[in-house]
């Protein structure tokens, strides 16, 4: 049983079962509806989900169903019947162990930021690094 949540608490989740796919999405949907370059994505059998609270939906798409929390914002789960019948994509980073299951695959990748090809080139820094 895998367990998570929205930022502000206002909406917890439980889900059982083993995922169907974990991956990163690079589309241009997933990134306007979470301001992110790329936003990974964990897919269960929505027969194993259940929900505390309340979530709002928004219809990004023709067949595509995007929940959040209506609080807080956060982004929480998707649902396409068209192109993902039976499961729920939850936000990866949602779960209270985000690092238990690492993503298998990038997903939509044609539509991927050039720049993000960079980006283990970039400096890395343990904490925000000083503007000094």
């Amino acid at each position: 049983m895998r367990e998570g949540g929205c930022h502000c608490g206002a909406v917890r989740y439980q889900i059982a079962g083993e995922p169907a796919h974990h991956a990163l999405c690079h589309c241009g949907d997933c990134r306007r509806a979470s301001g992110a370059p790329v936003v990974a994505w964990i897919a269960f059998a929505d027969t194993g989900f259940s929900m505390q609270g309340e979530t709002v939906t928004y219809a990004s798409s023709e067949h595509g169903r995007r929940e959040f929390c209506p609080q807080c914002g956060t982004g929480l789960f998707y649902r396409n019947a068209a192109v993902l019948p039976g499961l729920i994509d939850i936000q990866t980073a949602t779960l209270d162990n985000p690092s238990a299951d690492a993503p298998g695959a990038h997903i939509q990748t044609a539509e991927r930021l050039d720049w993000m090809d960079q980006i283990e080139t970039l400096p890395k820094f343990e904490r925000y690094p000083s503007m000094g």
